[in-house]
């Protein structure tokens, strides 16, 4: 591996943010992005309910329920390298799998195996190795890390043409390829931490024998463990407002190009929808972490959740083409901002050292409300063949979640040491 540390004086965290946004765009677009384009394809070829197909995803958020505690431990005591290859080894024979199947038993399985996969070395990983490397300039750094969610949606559109003109069999299988190669060389690029190259967050130097340590301006004030972090008010609040957006922003990754298709919509049109809302969200990323280090986080997560609640809401109520791309700009604009900043709050309020730890057990109320929530949209299409109840119901959630928000503080020191 080439020797990046110094190069040209660029902190070699920068170059981690680059690596994990690609990691982050590849599994965002076929895991998160892509699964619409795919439930598309399953109900036109094998003419399963959407009850049926959103029961998978249901069964992945449970599965990612119980284990995300376990992988947010496994990632601080491996490591993010590790759980990297790991990970998307287990995706890409998922999608491999995936593209032989005939049965609804055979897709749920290979659903799981790649939600297994995403779960070990996806979101939990790449974050954590984020807010080990980055303190004042973490918000910033996560949202560039996390403009590799945004970048795969701008690769949907090719993947559903890929659908369309080889079918979802032919496009399984070169994504299970793609996964494989890819994970190796990814990770030997990765560092866990910055004291693995004589380093401290933000680029500060190691300090010398004897030289105090709080010299260093990037350096955290503490770090609270689990059962430190279960007992203060910001934990419940975050966990609260994270369960309350995320159902739509969960359903929306299943159900948003059905709804769309429903309205007449061809399905690469569908996806320019998807493209927009992804472009602005990518910007919106920047600007919202550029804000977030020199201001609030709290005051800007409450602006972001705002506009992805409205959004939720003129999606339940509309079914135009115009009022779908209003959606796609405040959607874009709020989603945008909202997931780094409710990720880098957790580093700034509960520290770096169980940092993966912390973020999988304040995921379990959200992956629990992700295990109903596409399940319920499906449910309810299949019985009033409208998305108005739910999208509505989320929108409200939303809202709720925005004004909790306002209520997360910085946790006092713990008394313990940790």
């Amino acid at each position: 591996m080439p020797n990046l540390r110094r190069s040209r004086n660029i902190f070699y965290g920068w170059y981690l943010v680059g690596v994990s946004s690609f990691v982050l765009m590849l599994m965002s677009t076929t895991v998160f992005q892509g699964v619409g384009t795919f439930f598309v394809a399953l109900e036109r070829n094998f003419g399963w309910s959407r009850t049926t197909l959103s029961g998978a995803f249901a069964l992945s958020r449970a599965e990612g329920a119980l284990l995300g505690p376990i992988e947010g431990f496994l990632v601080d005591r491996l490591g993010t390298r590790r759980m990297v290859v790991i990970g998307y080894f287990i995706m890409g024979l998922g999608f491999i799998f995936y593209s032989q199947i005939q049965e609804v038993w055979q897709f749920y399985v290979a659903y799981l195996a790649i939600s297994l996969g995403s779960g070990v070395g996806g979101w939990i990983a790449i974050v954590t190795l984020i807010n080990n490397w980055f303190s004042r300039r973490r918000a910033f750094a996560m949202s560039l890390a996390v403009s590799g969610v945004q970048l795969g949606g701008l690769l949907v559109p090719l993947m559903a043409w890929g659908v369309e003109t080889h079918d979802f069999r032919m496009t399984s299988l070169g994504i299970g390829v793609v996964l494989i190669l890819v994970a190796v060389p990814a990770s030997r690029i990765m560092r866990n931490t910055p004291e693995d190259m004589g380093l401290l967050p933000d680029g500060a130097a190691a300090p010398r024998a004897g030289r105090p340590t709080s010299e260093s301006p990037s350096e955290e004030v503490f770090d609270m463990t689990p059962r430190q972090a279960l007992r203060t008010v910001a934990f419940w609040v975050i966990a609260v407002a994270r369960l309350t957006s995320v159902v739509s922003i969960i359903t929306l990754s299943v159900h948003l190009i059905p709804k769309l298709t429903d309205s007449g919509i061809s399905l690469i049109t569908a996806n320019f929808i998807l493209t927009l809302y992804t472009i602005v969200a990518f910007f919106s990323g920047f600007v919202a972490g550029y804000l977030a280090d020199r201001t609030s986080k709290t005051l800007v997560l409450f602006v972001c959740m705002l506009m992805q609640a409205l959004a939720m809401g003129i999606l339940a109520v509309t079914d135009t083409m115009p009022m779908a791309i209003v959606f796609a700009v405040l959607w874009g604009a709020g989603f945008g901002g909202r997931v780094p900043l409710l990720t880098a709050i957790i580093g700034d309020f509960f520290g770096r050292k169980h940092f993966g730890s912390i973020l999988g057990i304040n995921m379990v109320p959200s992956n629990i409300a992700m295990i109903f929530a596409p399940l319920f949209a499906g449910f309810m299409f299949d019985l009033r063949q409208s998305y108005f109840i739910p999208f509505i119901t989320f929108a409200i959630m939303g809202l709720i979640g925005t004004f909790v928000i306002l209520f997360a503080r910085q946790p006092s020191s713990p008394a313990e040491p940790t």
